[in-house]
């Protein structure tokens, strides 16, 4: 672990000391993009959360509240399953100008640099739009079966269906975490911090109305549509609030 914990600050120093050009570091969100540029658009870029060697294409919503937001989830047309191992989860899949997940060590370096707010983004099948938020948001490393660390709810018209996740490890089919006897992302088709169950199934299956045979499965976010009400788009982002000070 201590090695572990070495390997990762050396790696976060050399993210902030190694420099693009004779001015400026190289970016490890999407608000280090914003405060270089702050004329930037809504796109894809590349950030290094995770040290100069390994950079990460993401998508950036520079239009939304003020914009510099990192989105790490997102579903908008069912191009991609969601229904996937551990493997995947961890290292992230899809395609970042679409559907995809950024991947929960890419998560965990970007929330263990900085304090983060989250917010959801949705839209339902008539196009109406709502939208959630927290005042922070991490999770711990794998170790810790990158446990959620979620903030107080800050309001939004898709009201809160996340707060009962808090301090859930992350699950998967292929590994379980969840507070059930059973496997939830087994039953309901997809990955998350489930508790015995979900409130909210954001990678679950992307699918119309009783389509498929098993209830709740689909992209819920409950309090704003309730059970089997398929969400046609949601994501989730977390945006800088102030710099971390913890000592990782």
């Amino acid at each position: 672990m201590i090695m572990m914990q070495g390997r990762l600050f050396v790696a976060l120093v050399l993210a902030t000391s190694v420099h693009s050009d004779s001015q400026f570091s190289l970016p490890v969100d999407c608000d280090d993009i914003h405060r270089h540029d702050n004329t930037s658009s809504s796109g894809v870029y590349t950030i290094y959360p995770g040290g100069p060697t390994t950079p990460l294409h993401v998508y950036c919503d520079m239009d939304t509240d003020g914009g510099r937001w990192t989105v790490f989830q997102r579903r908008m047309d069912g191009s991609q399953s969601f229904f996937r191992p551990w493997a995947h989860y961890k290292t992230g899949f899809g395609n970042v100008a679409g559907e995809y997940w950024l991947g929960l060590e890419n998560i965990f370096l970007l929330t263990v640099r900085k304090k983060n707010e989250l917010r959801l983004d949705m839209e339902d099948l008539e196009g109406g739009k709502a939208s959630a938020q927290y005042s922070s948001f991490s999770i711990d490393s794998e170790d810790d079966g990158y446990q959620l660390h979620l903030g107080s709810f800050d309001g939004g018209a898709a009201g809160d269906s996340l707060t009962i996740h808090n301090n859930m490890k992350f699950t998967t089919y292929d590994k379980d975490q969840d507070g059930w006897g059973k496997n939830c992302a087994q039953h309901y088709l997809g990955g998350f911090w489930y508790t015995n169950c979900h409130n909210t199934n954001p990678n679950g299956m992307y699918a119309p109305h009783n389509s498929i045979g098993f209830e709740n499965s689909h992209i819920i976010w409950h309090a704003w549509k309730g059970w089997n009400y398929s969400l046609k788009t949601i994501a989730m982002k977390i945006r800088s609030v102030a710099t971390c000070t913890c000592k990782h």
